[in-house]
């Protein structure tokens, strides 16, 4: 059971009801709104933001994903490592590759691109203050300053994000195996659900 109550859609505030049209949405693709929705200007600013990381990025979607998963390992968070977005799929996102994250440094099946932002994610999720100038210049080899910022922005969104969602407990809706808590799992090798 989650630690913070959902709220209803119908005490949604109209405008987060239009931005995510619940109706069409499942309860797993209502996602944090669902709780987020008890603060409803924070919530459409959070909308905002996490929309225009998502709408406008320049970023493959694919290496975003890989990102976004081993993030998760490291947030154990239940919900984000259950989830495989459509649009990851669509660009080439699969299960052999979520298994690379095990040990993404050795895959084979991983650009080098993906491979220095997958670190990066990493380090920002688990010791931030080791990323250092020359994992900056690394980056500088396969992005923009503009796509590092973009990385960085989105990694942020993950961690912090990632880590709410696993400290109110959101996993009633998700396969039985990321429904336990109380142990450590990984997003590779389990039952993978995929939304828009």
């Amino acid at each position: 059971m989650s630690r913070i109550k959902k709220l209803p859609t119908e005490q949604w505030d109209p405008r987060i009801v239009a931005a995510v049209k619940p109706e069409e949405a499942t309860d797993l693709e209502q996602g944090l709104t669902r709780f987020f929705a008890h603060c409803p200007e924070q919530a459409l600013g959070l909308m905002g933001f996490g929309g225009a990381l998502k709408m406008n990025r320049s970023l493959p979607d694919r290496l975003v994903e890989l990102v976004r998963l081993r993030i998760a390992f490291f947030n154990q968070c239940r919900s984000c490592m259950a989830i495989r977005y459509s649009d990851a799929l669509a660009d080439g996102l699969n299960e052999d590759l979520v298994c690379s994250l095990e040990k993404p440094a050795e895959a084979e099946n991983l650009t080098d691109t993906e491979k220095v932002a997958i670190r990066y994610g990493e380090l920002f999720a688990t010791d931030h203050l080791a990323i250092d100038d020359a994992l900056y210049d690394e980056l500088r080899e396969h992005f923009s300053e503009a796509q590092i910022v973009e990385l960085g922005m989105t990694v942020a969104f993950f961690v912090g994000f990632g880590r709410l969602a696993a400290t109110w407990k959101m996993v009633e809706e998700l396969p039985t195996a990321f429904q336990d808590t109380d142990k450590t799992i990984a997003p590779w090798g389990e039952e993978a659900i995929h939304v828009r």
